[in-house]
Parts: structure tokens; sequence; C-alpha cells
């Protein structure tokens, strides 16, 4: 898509306070005046409308709060329209410190919520998007990204900060590269179709495979997904993170490891649940087989044909061939509806 006009409004909340003389009424009649007049705004009916600013963080993030939502994370926060013109309206009406679980939000903030409140509920009636995106990123970023080169813009965000992880956290950095290949060819060989976008996620969970190695072996499952949850990435949204902690639970609880995660699991589709289960299932064979250490999965090829999930392996690795790692293909099988077997290449 290509950028055009836009209109600046002296709607801030600071500035619709003073301009109202904190009269809830005299801020609404002003607001729908300028929005009303701002022209650009027509463009926005069906389509996203990307919330930037404090005050409306502060909205979003009470509005998280009363949902008992199952992320803490406000970037790509998303709101339907009906949902958001309903809290708005809530919040004009009401002593914000009434609300409950108000003391989330900064007592310099608290008094401006029923401004922006005022505002966005203004943009939902006069420009009709279809939902609100909440975003953490501002101004300032705005100005850091037009100051790259064109070679930087073009990469990928999430993936560029996925693989500084890996540099920092993983035991043996380039390991996330061959999971990637690894994973490439089961998924091409087994006939599963992917979107760009679970291409992509699933990319970003190899390299996260193996960051919380550190920690005691009862909590790396827990220490990765808080990384993973909590991680300032702003090229994903919230069910991408659920599936990229998910996927990394399963690589170190076994795929009955999400059993204390339900609320994460209501952000993914069925889809991309399934997915993130033979994601898992997919890096629990393969850290068996290479230990999370570069250089030993791409001497071996695993795929699924005619009903039977087959791991190969090199004459080098036929040590390799336990009941374990037999074990674990037998619940990637099982996914796939295939049997388990492993062969040994002459």
């Amino acid at each position: 898509e290509t950028l055009g006009k836009g209109i600046t409004l002296p709607l801030g909340g600071l500035a619709l306070m003073d301009a109202s003389r904190r009269s809830m009424r005299e801020a609404t009649r002003i607001a729908r005046k300028a929005i009303a007049d701002a022209k650009p705004l027509d463009l926005l009916k069906g389509r996203t409308f990307y919330a930037v600013g404090g005050t409306w963080r502060s909205l979003a993030k009470l509005h998280m709060r009363q949902r008992n939502y199952a992320l803490g994370v406000m970037h790509h926060y998303r709101i339907q329209t009906s949902e958001a013109a309903d809290f708005a309206e809530l919040v004009e009406h009401i002593d914000s410190e009434a609300l409950e679980d108000i003391d989330f939000v900064s007592a310099a903030r608290r008094p401006l919520l029923a401004y922006g409140a005022i505002v966005l509920d203004e943009i939902i009636r006069r420009a009709k998007p279809r939902e609100i995106v909440i975003s953490a990123a501002g101004v300032r970023e705005g100005m850091l990204y037009e100051r790259l080169s064109s070679a930087e813009r073009r990469v990928d965000p999430l993936l560029a900060a996925t693989r500084e992880l890996e540099v920092t956290f993983a035991r043996a950095p380039g390991y996330g590269d061959d999971l990637i290949d690894w994973t490439d060819a089961y998924m091409e060989k087994s006939g599963i179709d992917e979107t760009d976008e679970e291409r992509r996620l699933r990319h970003a969970a190899c390299l996260l495979s193996d960051i919380a190695w550190r920690a005691h072996p009862e909590y790396r499952a827990q220490r990765a997904m808080n990384i993973v949850t909590q991680g300032p990435f702003v090229a994903i949204d919230h069910p991408g993170r659920a599936f990229l902690s998910l996927a990394i639970v399963f690589r170190h609880e076994g795929l009955d490891g999400a059993e204390g995660l339900a609320d994460l699991r209501t952000l993914l589709t069925t889809r991309l649940f399934a997915r993130a289960r033979i994601l898992g299932a997919l890096m629990r064979v393969a850290y068996l087989l290479s230990a999370s250490m570069p250089g030993v999965l791409p001497r071996t090829r695993l795929r699924v044909c005619d009903r039977a999930a087959t791991l190969t392996l090199p004459a080098a690795y036929a040590d390799l061939a336990s009941e374990r790692v037999l074990n674990r293909l037998k619940a990637l099988g099982k996914l796939m509806g295939a049997d388990a077997q492993i062969e040994v290449a002459p």
C-alpha cells in the first residue's frame, strides 16, 4: 500500500481537556466537529484503525485487564469495533477511579482516559473501521525507520529479532538454521500446506527453540515462554505470539505440556494450534538427534509417505536409532495419522 495524505487534529487528551475546560459535553462537541470535517477518515471504513499514543494505550491496558486477557503485551492488541465503542462509552460516562483495575494505569494518565475515549468513540461512529489495533510504537520509531536504508527496511523484523535472541541465548547459534531447513524439507515432503505467515512463524520458532537451555530442565518451558510472550517483537500479532509460545512449550514438555495454558490456547485457531503441536513434535525429535548442535540434522532425513513417518539416518549415526527417538517419532506420527519407523542408510 502507499501512504496518502494525512491530517492533524488538536484532539490529544491534554489539548482536548484544556479546550473543553474539562466539560465532557463540550469535549464531545469539539471532537465530533473536528472528526466530521476530517476527510481522510472516510478511507477508514471497513479497514483497521491503528491507535498510536499513550492515552489510547492506557485505554487498551484497562480493556485487557477487564477481559482478563491471556497476554500482557500491548503491541498489536486487537479490539473489534463494536467492543471498542461499548468500552469507550463506558469510560466516557463513569468516574475512571470507579473502574476495576484502574491502578494498572498511571495516575497521570487517568484524567485523560475519558477524553481519549471520546475521540475513539467519535472515530468509530464517523469512520466505521472494522477493528482497532493498538501500536506500542509511535512517531519516534517512525523517524528511526525513515533513517534505515532500503535494504534494512526489507529485513523481516521478527526473524531479525529471533535470530538475535538465538545468538544471545542458544547454546550453539546456527542450530536454528539447521532446524529451519530440516522442517522445511519435512513440510514439503509431507504435503502439509502452509501460508507464508505460517512458514514465517515456524522459522521464528526454530530460531527460538533452544533459548532456555541454561535454565533448570523443569523450568525451561516457562523461561522460553516468558521470553516469547514478553519479548519486544513488533512484526507479530498476538495469535503469532501464542503459536511461538505453545510450540516451544510442546518442544520442552511434550504434546500434553500446554494443559495449564488454556487462556493462551484461545488465541489460536484450530489449524494454528495443530501446527504448533506438529512443530513441537518435530523439534522434540530433532533435539534428541542433535542435542541442539549444528551439523547433525542436515545428515538425516524425515518424511511422511504412504502413512509412514520415516526417519533415515546415515550409517555413522546408527547408534541414534534408540527407543527414545522412536517414541518421539511415534508421537509425531500419531499427529499425522502415520506409523513411525527408523531406517539406517547403507
